[in-house]
């Protein structure tokens, strides 16, 4: 069908069959609604049910909504989040795609002792992540005072954690320092062998030195350019989080062209989920999560 007959420019046209050259499925993060676990306006394990009612059937968990941004964990044992997240995915026909690991010590640590303490901290959720069905967890590459010493300690503790668990990926997502240069994390990436290794790519995470919010410039010291950073991790990629911040009154995201990125997406073999994480703050956490799934 010709762009004219659906009343669309030639450039409108070719945007929208770019971004449709392949179907991705989608998934949410729960930061998405941090803001209402944080703040005790739902359970963070009714997170499947917050889904469903948005009509996504695939969720991405944040280990630290559970402890440190709730009491969930400190009235309840992992046994019971097991039970408590399998049975609200299985009532709401929701999957447990994901569990991203935070706060469990820095896996690029110079310090031995550190490293291998953060190792067994991560193995908690890695289990958790196994019991209930999920395909990969993300962890956080923190450490390291020069490039070559995060790389060498980040090289140890993945290949440590994908023999522990070879049947769930281990993502890294772009979270700040190293790991938000996107050729620092591919180098990485190009250094271990094992299937279950890869990349979480986030579209907005490419501060260096800083807080990654666009909305204040003066936040972030040094950044990484976002598109050549989705570039350099996409090769690895074995989830994608889509993050949003505010939206231009045409529905477009105000801070990150979304068309050039989703051009970046599909030059790549990937073709699984695509997360949505809404981290703005003029919009409710339901309607940012709406305008990010329109997108």
């Amino acid at each position: 069908m010709s762009s004219s007959l659906l009343g669309l420019t030639y450039l409108d046209a070719l945007r929208i069959n770019n971004i449709n050259a392949k179907k991705y499925k989608i998934s949410l993060a729960q930061w998405s609604i941090n803001g209402s676990i944080s703040k005790g306006k739902i359970s963070p394990v009714d997170f499947a049910i917050k889904a469903r009612e948005l009509e996504i059937d695939a969720i991405e968990h944040v280990n630290t909504l559970y402890s440190l941004n709730s009491d969930y964990l400190s009235k309840n044992s992992m046994k019971t989040l097991v039970r408590d997240l399998n049975s609200r995915a299985d009532d709401n026909g929701v999957k447990n795609l994901l569990i991203m690991i935070s706060q469990e010590g820095e896996l690029a640590s110079n310090n031995k002792k550190s490293r291998a303490k953060a190792i067994d901290q991560h193995k908690v959720w890695i289990d958790v992540a196994n019991e209930i069905g999920c395909e990969s967890v993300r962890v956080d590459l923190r450490g390291g005072n020069s490039f070559n010493q995060w790389k060498q300690n980040s090289i140890l503790s993945l290949n440590t954690l994908c023999e522990y668990s070879p049947d769930l990926n281990i993502t890294v997502e772009n979270h700040g320092g190293f790991s938000s240069n996107g050729k620092y994390l591919a180098a990485v990436m190009k250094s271990i062998t094992l299937a279950n290794c890869g990349t979480l790519p986030d579209f907005g995470n490419f501060c260096i030195n800083g807080s990654p919010n666009p909305s204040n410039s003066n936040l972030c010291k040094k950044w990484y350019d976002r598109y050549e950073g989705i570039n350099d991790l996409m090769p690895y990629a074995k989830a994608l989080s889509a993050k949003s911040y505010d939206f231009l009154d045409n529905g477009d995201e105000k801070y990150i062209d979304y068309y050039k990125m989703m051009r970046i997406v599909n030059n790549h073999p990937y073709q699984g989920y695509i997360g949505i994480e809404y981290e703005g703050n003029r919009l409710s956490e339901d309607e940012g999560i709406i305008a990010t799934k329109k997108l």
